[in-house]
């Protein structure tokens, strides 16, 4: 008899738990203090076993249900666009400033979704910069330039 699992809730579980275990194991180099007087290591060791309980959790749903559908094809094109909105935004952020950059990184990624067309993805990039222009440089005083000295003007 072949065991009936959700592969999608198995592929997340195993994410929930390798990054929970991630942030405990390198939390533990630092002091984790007492839950009155708390270190620095204290919430990511307390967060990354609440995020490994929770993956182990959705593990065991996973493995008495199967997926109701047949599993669908590999998604690249969403790793690749978000994978490199990611490194593009880190490489990217000093030299052409908080907007440019925050406007291509939305773009690229609202297009990693195969049902946003160019427009929807260019409306999801406009509203995240302002959202995020608003939120992070005026609200909270990220101190970034909104443009950058590889732009000319």
């Amino acid at each position: 008899m072949a065991l009936q699992a959700s592969r999608k809730d198995l592929g997340a579980a195993a994410m929930f738990v390798a990054i929970g275990a991630y942030f405990v194991l390198e939390a533990m180099h630092y002091d984790l203090g007492t839950p009155l007087r708390m270190g620095p290591g204290f919430m990511p060791v307390l967060l990354g076993s609440i995020l490994v309980l929770l993956g182990l959790a959705i593990a065991a749903v996973g493995l008495r249900r199967a997926d109701p559908e047949e599993p669908q094809p590999f998604p690249w094109r969403g790793i690749v666009f978000i994978l490199g909105s990611i490194v593009f935004f880190g490489v990217a952020l000093r030299g052409l400033g908080f907007i440019p950059t925050v406007v291509l990184t939305a773009f690229a990624t609202a297009l990693s979704s195969r049902d946003n067309n160019w427009l929807a993805a260019l409306t999801i990039a406009v509203a995240l910069t302002v959202m995020c222009t608003l939120i992070f440089v005026v609200g909270l005083g990220l101190i970034v330039p909104w443009f950058g000295p590889w732009l000319p003007f």
